[in-house]
């Protein structure tokens, strides 16, 4: 197996993995950043016509721009966004979850119900004819979309009504049926991340999630990166926990579950059934090559479980402000240790990621403080653009 192609949102962690695990890897991407397009043999933008929802995007289309690169594929390899697409009448392997498995573990609603019969902890979730016997606060989230810039909170019925209000008004709307309505669970997010076989799963690493770090965003609660790795005393009831559920949905490669770790324990919020956000720390924390791994899951081979060498952290950039990304922004981000690194002349609006700060370092403060200290550099340099 040698050429490979991602085809993802943003698919820069996957890429790159890919390429140091001596892949020759393509990619279709919606941004097609500086360090995916180094990384990447050839790559080609999605047009996303500026459509929020990416679950719109034709099939054809992409079947044409896979087409467009004229090249032999042994397998493609599916990203956030494009996870359910099936691609399955090509003629290269898919190394992804079966289309109709993902459908079942990706609507958070019916993924509920099958907890509910494992007896595993998770929130609540309320139909519209239940929600005036719902204890207060609720969370109210797509069913489908990730990464959490559209979640909002309600403490009482009329935030609740309000915020649906809102989330109608998008454009493209969110209808009801769009909708998940659950009771918010205070505490700590982290996640499990999962290598799978059809027959074992084993959970490799625990990684805390930064979700809604006000120097890194005004969104509550947009997904903001990862420290890997995180110290829980319930490492190994999460791990249990983890493996069980990817063995129950018989997933396949890499999946992660994500969890709140609350007063009473963690709590089960979902699973990510593809490639994580986590990708880059669990790697450097390691040593392991996630995308390797996965590539060798669907052959029935898993890794041993790897050893902690380091902390490494991640922290997703938001800009504040609309912003055109200028030679003296990019060469301030360059400067730094950063990673999904804008194209000069990218235009990004307030609310939406502009760049990624990877470091490591022997504890978690350490390899927190040097994230902070970069970050606040880009942040003013995103200022003065703005001005």
């Amino acid at each position: 197996m040698k050429n490979i192609l991602a085809i993802g949102y943003s698919s820069r962690n996957i890429v790159c993995s890919a390429r140091r695990a001596g892949y020759n890897v393509y990619a279709i991407d919606a941004f097609c950043d500086m360090d995916l397009a180094g990384c990447a043999a050839g790559s080609m933008t999605i047009d996303l016509d500026d459509q929020m929802d990416i679950k719109q995007v034709d099939r054809e289309k992409i079947i044409e721009l896979i087409e467009s690169f004229d090249v032999d594929f042994d397998a493609i390899v599916l990203g956030s966004g494009f996870e359910i697409m099936d691609l399955s009448h090509l003629p290269c392997p898919i190394l992804n979850n079966e289309p109709q498995v993902m459908q079942e573990v990706s609507d958070k609603a019916r993924f509920a119900k099958r907890l509910v019969t494992l007896d595993i902890p998770h929130p609540r979730i309320y139909s519209s004819n239940e929600l005036g016997f719902a204890q207060y606060p609720l969370m109210v989230k797509p069913k489908y979309a990730g990464g959490g810039i559209l979640n909002r909170m309600a403490t009482n019925k009329d935030e609740l009504f309000t915020i649906l209000d809102d989330l109608s008004d998008l454009s493209p709307p969110m209808t009801p049926d769009d909708m998940l309505i659950q009771d918010f669970i205070s505490g700590t997010a982290a996640s499990v991340s999962v290598i799978s076989t059809k027959d074992e799963a084993r959970a490799i690493a625990i990684n805390e999630q930064l979700i809604g770090i006000p120097w890194l965003t005004e969104l509550p609660f947009a997904y903001c990166g990862n420290i890997t790795p995180f110290e829980t005393p319930y490492a190994e009831k999460m791990c249990e926990m983890a493996e069980e559920l990817v063995m129950e949905f018989g997933l396949v490669g890499s999946n992660g579950v994500d969890f709140i770790i609350s007063n009473s324990g963690p709590v089960v919020i979902e699973i990510n059934a593809r490639f994580q956000g986590s990708l880059d720390t669990v790697e450097l924390a390691t040593g392991i090559n996630i995308f390797n791994a996965h590539v060798k899951a669907f052959v029935g081979e898993l890794p041993e479980k790897p050893e902690t060498c380091q902390f490494a952290a991640r922290a997703v950039l938001y800009t504040n402000r609309d912003v055109v990304i200028n030679r003296q922004v990019l060469d301030g981000i360059l400067k730094e240790n950063t990673a999904d690194i804008p194209n000069n002349g990218h235009k990004a609006f307030a609310g939406d990621p502009v760049t990624s700060v990877i470091a490591t370092g022997k504890s978690r403060q350490d390899a927190l403080e040097k994230i902070r200290n970069s970050v606040f550099s880009i942040r003013k340099l995103l200022d003065v653009a703005h001005q």
